[in-house]
């Protein structure tokens, strides 16, 4: 219905009813009036349906008031009080329950309103996951090797020319995970989208990551399911981010993922940070989802997240998923 078909509802009730309610105190035939009803009848349901509260009520007052008392005048006549309570509450039966469609009908579009505006925020809160996930990832090893470089390239610019290679690695990475954001926004319009990375994209990230080694039992790989299986893949982007940002001076990170009691365990657990060797990026607050958004995404998916030092001083992040046909708990 049209906006203007819409605001010319209660006006036209409160119209119509105005009209059967004089007609009815002048006598008019009762044919005119059964008429007159079968008018206001579906105008109470639009009005209920469509028009703006404050208006709406009052034609749907008007309304209701139309329909029970038509018979009034005629049952006065000849009829008890009683008689004229009895007819006024058998045709407000049909009155409100015009009403009480419209209203049905309205609260049901409510509800899909709602609906729709929160699976639009749920949208927009995992493409801004999607974001800190897969990009931050990127953009900080682009940081890390550009600091490297600036340092190694008066003594050694064959090293300065591979954090380049990396950085430009890295980059076209970024790239990557911000098409596949516009991709997302699009399918939000009805567009095609591209496929969220899962663990087959994992040993190229690894391979990025200076000092990186990944150990992954493709069996225990295919066990996962599809929504298992990216949020593996978030969480070992996730932690490789964290190991870039505040263990930078870390010899050694090792990715492993391999078959656990119960399900499919994903490790990352880097060395412990050599003397002098910080993070590279100092001053910076942490400004990602950080393990409360990833235990939160493990849950999702039926799994479990835990993370803490080692015994060698290092730190590691451990995700344990359900196998398909196997489900934790």
């Amino acid at each position: 219905m049209t906006l203007r078909a819409k605001a010319i509802c209660a006006p036209a009730l409160a119209g119509a009813s105005l009209l059967s309610l004089a007609g009815s105190a002048v006598g008019l035939p009762s044919a005119w009036t059964l008429a007159g009803m079968a008018v206001l009848l579906p105008l109470l349901a639009l009005v209920a349906r469509w028009s703006p509260v404050r208006s709406g009520s009052l034609a749907g007052a008007l309304g209701v008031a139309a329909v029970a008392l038509w018979p009034v005048p005629m049952v006065w006549a000849d009829g008890s009080w009683l008689d004229v309570f009895g007819a006024a509450a058998f045709w407000a039966v049909p009155a409100f329950g015009a009403v009480g469609l419209g209203g049905h009908l309205r609260r049901q579009e409510g509800m899909t309103r709602r609906a729709v505006q929160d699976a639009r925020r749920d949208q927009q809160l995992e493409l801004a996951r999607d974001l800190h996930d897969f990009v931050a990832h990127d953009v900080s090893a682009i940081v890390v090797q550009a600091q490297a470089a600036r340092f190694v390239a008066a003594q050694d610019p064959g090293q300065a020319v591979r954090a380049l290679e990396r950085i430009e690695t890295a980059g076209l990475s970024a790239l990557e995970s911000l098409d596949r954001t516009v991709h997302a926004l699009r399918e939000a319009s009805g567009g095609p989208t591209a496929p969220v990375p899962g663990l087959a994209e994992l040993p190229a990230v690894v391979e990025r990551f200076e000092g990186g080694t990944l150990e992954a039992d493709p069996e225990a790989v295919r066990e996962l399911s599809r929504e298992a299986d990216t949020t593996a893949y978030r969480v070992a982007v996730e932690a490789l981010t964290n190991v870039r940002r505040h263990a930078a001076g870390a010899a050694t990170v090792r990715v492993a993922v391999s078959r656990a009691e119960g399900g499919v365990e994903l490790s990352v657990a880097n060395s412990a940070v050599r003397r002098g060797g910080g993070g590279l990026l100092p001053g910076r607050r942490r400004g990602g989802t950080g393990l409360a958004g990833l235990r939160g995404r493990v849950e999702a998916v039926g799994g479990t997240l835990s993370a803490g030092p080692d015994p060698d001083g290092g730190w590691r992040v451990c995700a344990v998923f359900p196998a398909q046909g196997s489900p934790l708990g």
